[in-house]
């Protein structure tokens, strides 16, 4: 740990430990900080409980976050953000609410303490885990088909938990004053309606059908509405899944809200677009996913044991992430490409934004939609004549 860090971890540990103590009613001592994770702006650290007078664990995690929320994908202020404070008050009202869930339903770790002013989160530890980042990048098998099925799994029971709890969710964000329809991505989504047309014009000289414009707009509803509501973390690229002895957890709630849930299990069979990474996924592989994680909604959701249902709205959750995707890295904007989260599954945006068009083609295909079939073998065509030259 440098100099800085240290310092910075110091400070860190000295708002947590005032922060138990003021909670507790008497002094908790904490030592031992060891950096887990951080930007620019956050620090995360595992801290030993080296004096405690109640029943606190071993270890906890301090997360504390300073500065004015950056999206990773435009270097700008987060979309949505209306004021310094918005991204960690929702990150705040995510764990409040997660934590109110009974233990087997939380899907990750449960909030000790919080501190508004300070911007300060003590949470629980969820203890030595393996990246799921980390498991896909050794391929190894049958690691790499029990990691993703661990990770539908909890999806799924993380949304059959949360179903019709939307009220208490919204009522915790009004206490925070954060305007609970105030959602990043969905505003990006709204964004990319007009303007990837425009983009693949431009950059590829790909004409956007009608009929596809008008699913998108329909797709897009899927962050405001939908027929599947349930809480979602949002961020769910590989570097936020952890895994253990109780399957996949979810971490980084600093996007957390209530969507449609079919966008979450599309989000990792799109190679989890938020980021340049490229996992690819069998047929059959990507089939077992989505049952994986039907079986554990479909109690909640009786609708979606129709398969050509369940079909249709996994490629309408699909078609509006590639969409994104490509909203976010088909400009030659550097500095929106370098703050993409780098792992060791990225890959060039080349490679990312062909497979994907091209794994939406075959689902479509699959499911017997030749309209995205066509559309989306043409723009990964293009996109492939584009960086060959």
């Amino acid at each position: 740990m440098t100099a800085l860090l240290a310092e910075r971890a110091t400070e860190v540990v000295s708002a947590a430990q005032q922060l138990l103590t003021k909670r507790m009613g008497a002094p908790v001592k904490l030592s031992d900080p060891i950096e887990l994770s951080g930007s620019g702006r956050t620090t995360v650290l595992r801290v030993r409980v080296a004096e405690n007078a109640f029943s606190l664990p071993r270890t906890l995690i301090v997360k504390q976050v300073r500065g004015a929320a950056r999206d990773r994908r435009t270097g700008g202020l987060a979309p949505g953000v209306v004021s310094i404070d918005s991204a960690f008050l929702r990150e705040a009202v995510s764990y409040q609410f997660t934590t109110a869930l009974s233990r087997e339903h939380r899907p990750g770790a449960y909030l000790i303490a919080h501190s508004l002013p300070d911007r300060l989160l003590i949470l629980s530890d969820l203890g030595e885990n393996s990246l799921l980042t980390a498991v896909l990048r050794t391929g190894a098998e049958p690691a790499s088909r029990n990691a993703l099925m661990a990770f539908a799994q909890a999806l799924g029971r993380m949304h059959a938990a949360t179903v019709g709890r939307e009220a208490d969710f919204v009522a915790l964000l009004r206490r925070v004053d954060v305007v609970h329809r105030v959602d990043g991505i969905a505003q990006q989504a709204e964004s990319a309606i007009a303007e990837v047309p425009r983009l693949l014009q431009r950059e590829l000289g790909v004409e956007v059908p009608g009929e596809i414009a008008e699913r998108i707009v329909r797709g897009n509803r899927l962050y405001s509405a939908g027929r599947f509501r349930a809480f979602s973390p949002s961020d769910l690229c590989p570097d936020n899944v952890i895994l253990n002895e109780e399957g996949a957890r979810f971490l980084d709630y600093e996007w957390g809200g209530f969507r449609d849930a079919t966008l979450d299990i599309a989000y990792a069979l799109v190679s989890f677009p938020g980021c340049l990474c490229d996992v690819e996924l069998s047929r059959e592989r990507a089939s077992q996913m989505v049952e994986a994680w039907r079986s554990e909604v479909v109690g909640v959701w009786p609708a979606l044991a129709d398969d050509d249902l369940l079909a249709e709205r996994i490629l309408e959750a699909r078609l509006i992430w590639v969409w994104l995707s490509t909203f976010w890295f088909l400009p030659a904007d550097h500095g929106r490409i370098a703050s993409a989260r780098e792992h060791g599954l990225s890959v060039p945006r080349s490679a990312a934004l062909i497979n994907r068009w091209a794994a939406l083609a075959e689902d479509a295909r699959c499911t017997g939609d030749d309209i995205v079939g066509d559309f989306a073998e043409d723009v990964s065509a293009m996109l492939e004549e584009r960086w060959s030259e």
